[in-house]
Order: C-alpha cells, then sequence, then structure tokens
C-alpha cells in the first residue's frame, strides 16, 4: 500500500489507517452493530497484523476507553508507525466530558505521552464537541498545542472538527485536519480541496460507522487526491486486508 507524507510535516502515513476506538470502547457508539471487546492478547494480534498488512498510521484518543494504553503497549516503541491521539474530550462512567482549557489540555498530553510511551506525541487533534467556532476561538486549546508544539512534547498539531466552517478556520493554524467524508456526507469537499495545498487531510468516518459498503466507499474517499489517509476501525484482520484490497492508488 502506498504512502506519503501527511501534508508538509515529515509524517510517511499509508493512505488507510487503522481506527483504533474498537479496542477500547464499545459503550456509547455509534456504529450499526454491538461488539465484544477484545482481550489484551488479541488486541496485540490484531494490531501486529495490521502493521505487517502494511498500516503504518494508527488514530487514537483519550476518549477512546482502553485504546491509548492497548496502542502504547503494543506499537509505542515502532517509530515505523505514526500515532496520532487527541485532546479535548475525555469518556468517564458512560458520558462524554469536554474540556479546553490550558491545564487540562497539558494533563491531557501528559497521559497520552506516558500511555503512548513515547516522549513526543507525533500528532495531536483537538477532539472537537461540535461547537469548532467556540472551541477555536473562546478557548486557549490552539495555542496551548502550539505551546507544547514549541517545547518538544508534540511533533505536529490539527483538528478534528465537525463543521465544515471549523475545518477551515483550522487551516490557519493546524498541521493535519481530520473530517468526515464519505460518499452521504460530501460536504468538506471544497475545504478538503483547499486543505490538499496547505495541511494534511484525514479522512474520518468514511464508511459512515459501517452504514455503507466498504469497497465502494474506500475507493471513493482514497481516489480524492488531496486525502492524505482515510481512518477505519475493525477487529477482525481479515476485515483490515480486504479494506487495504479497496484502497485506490494513484498511478
Amino acid at each position: 500500500m502506498n504512502a506519503a507524507p501527511l501534508g508538509r510535516t515529515d509524517l510517511v502515513v499509508s493512505r488507510l489507517g487503522f481506527g483504533a476506538f474498537k479496542i477500547g470502547r464499545n459503550v456509547g457508539i455509534k456504529y450499526a452493530s454491538d461488539y465484544e471487546l477484545p482481550d489484551d492478547d488479541a488486541v496485540e494480534r490484531l494490531l501486529l497484523g495490521v502493521v505487517e498488512l502494511g498500516i503504518s498510521y494508527v488514530d487514537t484518543a483519550p476518549a477512546y476507553g482502553l485504546s491509548e494504553q492497548r496502542v502504547g503497549r503494543v506499537l509505542g516503541r515502532r517509530r515505523d508507525v505514526v500515532i496520532s491521539t487527541k485532546i479535548g474530550e475525555t469518556f468517564v462512567d458512560g458520558a462524554a466530558h469536554y474540556d479546553y482549557g490550558a491545564a487540562a489540555t497539558r494533563a491531557s498530553i501528559d497521559r497520552s505521552r506516558a500511555r503512548l510511551g513515547r516522549e513526543a506525541l507525533d500528532l495531536v487533534l483537538v477532539h472537537s464537541n461540535g461547537d469548532d467556532r467556540a472551541i477555536l476561538e473562546s478557548t486557549d486549546v490552539v495555542e496551548t498545542l502550539a505551546d507544547l508544539k514549541r517545547t518538544g512534547a508534540i511533533r505536529w498539531i490539527g483538528f478534528s472538527g465537525k463543521t465544515v466552517d471549523g475545518a477551515r478556520r483550522a487551516l490557519a493554524w493546524a498541521d493535519a485536519i481530520m473530517v468526515e467524508y464519505h460518499l452521504d456526507d460530501r460536504s468538506h469537499a471544497k475545504v478538503i480541496a483547499t486543505a490538499g495545498s496547505a495541511c494534511g487531510v484525514v479522512v474520518k468516518k468514511g464508511l459512515a460507522s459501517g452504514r455503507l459498503p466498504a469497497a465502494e466507499a474506500i475507493r471513493f474517499v482514497t481516489s480524492n487526491p488531496d486525502v492524505d489517509a482515510m481512518v477505519i476501525g475493525g477487529l477482525r484482520l481479515e476485515h483490515v486486508a480486504s479494506n487495504i484490497a479497496a484502497v485506490a492508488n494513484p498511478t
């Protein structure tokens, strides 16, 4: 599978990334079907397996339950794998909690560095609660992330938002944006085209949380030349392999 730099960063990512939500959390989900959490041994086999299949990018977050700890235990020392995580959202006692203040952001980064086993985090994205504009205009989160980047705790920073306006506003400072884009929702198409020359673009929910036919949806997203990577989860290696086979590799 082809791999290339993420935007103007020095992070080299596979066209298909692995979303690590399902290895850490199975409550409060938006997927079409329920699933059991795998045990630690199954997670190790899965993560090592996806890397062996050619995936060099894994996305996680504190809000994904056990995900950060599990990714860090298996892949934390692997410098051939890019790991992105997030700040702003935690999931405690079955509910999401949001805090974009400077103290909460710094504490979140410290926890993620410990869980992932990395002195400097590859990529940290703001995990939006849906009010993108308020987050970007009325909190200290961007300034705090920029300072942590300057001091070396984070290599690159970005925004995982919910709105086109939020993604567009993030282009002024972000090294990468993560946006929802798929066959049934093309609202971010123009901002993706704009971002393609300014920063990295990662697509989330490209299968509409499992509601779209995988092969067709993957080809649609990865055939867009302005998309650097598409993140898809999964708990079975055979599904990951079939997803990789559907990637539209440019000639």
